[in-house]
This record gives structure tokens, sequence and C-alpha cells, in this order.
């Protein structure tokens, strides 16, 4: 009888064990994910916060260099009150001023929608696991674009993070710390004028304040408080002029050359290979391309650059070894006859060492 009862007990017994126990496993993946909710709430609260100090830290140098020169311009004209050198030091201050707040915040340039793969193109890219057909399909969509350059391997460049065909000269870039901004196409002249006049804001100061550091030398300075500012401006513009004149120089080099600073350390590779000088024009088409064509801008911060940040004329060695001409037959019987094609030109270029110039352009 006895074993009846504890044969009867015995599976409300195991029944009450398993119900602790599910109870007990629930409670604990419930705590469980409340313990992985707040860890992931912190980790994203971390990682805002970081993020606002990053952006915060990163106009510091721009702060720097505007107190510094805000601090120039108050020592040299309410402590030296040069009278004879005001107006000219306006200019150079203005001009330094308007072309530094333009590389600033002048946005960079951005790929067009054109680049973007349509829906069914990034989904055939995506649900293809096979890398040659992958490369295939980019290259089907690239014959509608207008692309020059190709990756290292030879295949079409693709971002996969933006999900777009890479233009010619389109990259990642990483923030230029003296102007807390991405130096592109579309702000490139302006940072180019900012050296420039920053250069000559250094060297008009210097050279009008050395006659005074002259007189603190030799003790005919008798004003303590002019002392302290002479010196250190004198100081301080020498140091930012060294700083800047190499700075200034090697992209002056990079235009005349007609590469970007990407392009000086890794040649863009071409249909038929790399090749350093694929985008040099000649040094006069190579300062167009940067300044525009009319002249009495080039020293103004307004934009003139050439083109749009997408297409850019390639220099060719040989008609044949390009891909537009080798096609011209195809296009002229895709498209009738010469006057419909009056959209393609050839320019020759002034340089020697460079046979022909190939650009499209589409007539409106």
């Amino acid at each position: 009888m006895n074993l009846l009862i504890l044969r009867g007990k015995q599976p409300g017994c195991v029944a009450d064990d398993r119900a602790s126990d599910r109870s007990s496993a629930s409670a604990g993946c419930l705590a469980d994910d409340r313990a992985g909710k707040d860890g992931l709430r912190l980790i994203m609260a971390l990682s805002r916060g970081l993020r606002c100090c990053q952006r915060i830290f990163s106009w510091i140098p721009v702060i720097i260099i505007s107190c510094v020169v805000l601090w120039s311009y108050y020592a040299y004209v309410f402590e030296l009150c040069i009278v004879t050198y005001v107006l000219m030091f306006h200019v150079c201050f203005i001009m330094f001023w308007w072309t530094y707040w333009k590389a600033i915040f002048t946005p960079p340039a951005t790929p067009s929608k054109k680049f973007q793969l349509s829906y069914t193109d990034k989904e055939r890219y995506e649900l293809e696991e096979r890398p040659d057909v992958q490369k295939q399909i980019l290259a089907e969509i690239a014959k509608k674009l207008p692309i020059f350059t190709r990756a290292q391997s030879g295949a079409i460049r693709f971002c996969d993070r933006c999900q777009v065909l890479k233009p010619d000269r389109c990259h990642h870039c990483s923030v230029c710390e003296t102007v807390n901004n991405c130096v592109g196409f579309s702000n490139y002249k302006f940072f180019l004028l900012f050296l420039s006049y920053s250069m000559l804001y250094c060297v008009f100061v210097a050279s009008t304040v050395f006659q005074y550091f002259i007189k603190f030398w030799v003790g005919e300075l008798p004003n303590a408080s002019a002392k302290f500012h002479v010196l250190f401006l004198l100081f301080v513009a020498l140091m930012f002029f060294v700083s800047l004149m190499f700075l200034f120089g090697y992209h002056c080099w990079l235009v005349a050359k007609n590469r970007s600073t990407l392009e000086a350390f890794s040649a863009p590779v071409f249909q038929n290979g790399p090749d350093r000088n694929g985008f040099h024009l000649g040094f006069s088409k190579n300062l167009r391309q940067v300044f525009g064509e009319n002249k009495k801008l080039w020293f103004v911060p307004v934009f003139t650059s050439e083109g749009d940040g997408h297409y850019f004329p390639v220099r060719t060695l040989c008609e044949s070894e390009n891909s537009l001409l080798a096609n011209e037959e195809k296009w002229t019987e895709d498209g009738g006859s010469d006057e419909e094609n009056a959209g393609r030109e050839m320019f020759v270029s002034e340089d020697e060492n460079v046979s022909s110039l190939v650009t499209i352009t589409n007539e409106s």
C-alpha cells in the first residue's frame, strides 16, 4: 500500500520538479535577455558618446588655427597699428578666411544615382556566389557608364559599402585635419587657394614685422606689450610658412601632373594596365581642370573646376589600345550617322609625350 502511494506520488513529484526547472530556466532566459539588452544599450550609448567626442575633437585643429589667425589680426592691427600696411593686410586676411571657410564647409561630392545598381542588377549580383560571374555582371553594367579605371585585379571598381560602381578617381576619403573635411573634386581649388593665401599672409606679416623685430632685438622698442606680439608674430608666421611651403609645393606638383594624392602613391589602373600619367593632359590643360577656363576667376574662391567629378578626360598612348575608339565602328552602326554621334570628341594634347586625349560629352 505504501508502495502504491509512493508510486502514485512519484510522478507528481517529478512533474513538480520539471515545472520548477522550466520556471527557473525561463527566469534565467529572461534575466539573460535583460542583461543582453542592457549591455547592448550600454554599448550603443558608449558608441554615440565616442562619435560625439570624435566630432568635437576633430574641430580642435580648426579652432586652433582660427584662434592663431584672429590673434595675429589683433596683434597686427591694434598693437602695432602699421597704418601704411593695414589695407594690404586686410586683403590678405579676408582672402585667407574666405578660402579657408570654403574649404571647410564645401561638402564633398558623391557619385550620382546613375552609378547605383538597379534593384534587378543588385539582386542578380547578391544572389550570384561565383566571383567571376559577379565581375561579368559589373562589367555589363559599366558599359553604360563612362568608367575607364579598374581595380588592381582588372575588375570594375565596386563599393560594397555604398553599393555603387565607383566613378573614375572616386574613393572613400579620410578627413583632412587642417580643414576637418574631405578634400576632393568639389573643394580642391578652395584648398589650393587656402594654402596659397595662407603663405601670402605669413610672408606679408613676417616681412612687415621684421623691422620691428630688429628694433626689439636692439632695445629700441619701448612698449612691452608690443615686444611680445612682435616676437610671436614673426615666430608663428615663419613656422606656418615653412610647414605650408612643403604642402603647397607637393600639391602644385600634383596639379602639374593631374594626379590625386592616392594616384601619386598608386598608379590608376586602366583596361590596358596601370598608367601613372593616365589623366595627364599637359600642363596648361591640367591647370584648367582644377581652376577652369576663365583665368580671371582662378584666384577667387568660387567653383570653376571643369567637369562634374564623374567624367575625367583620359590620356591614351594609342588609339587602337583604347576601348572607346576600338568600338567606334560599333557605335556608328548602332547610333546611325556621324552627325548623331557629334557628342563624341577627340582632342590632341599639348604635351609632346601624349598622342591623343579622349573624352565623351553628351549634347543637350
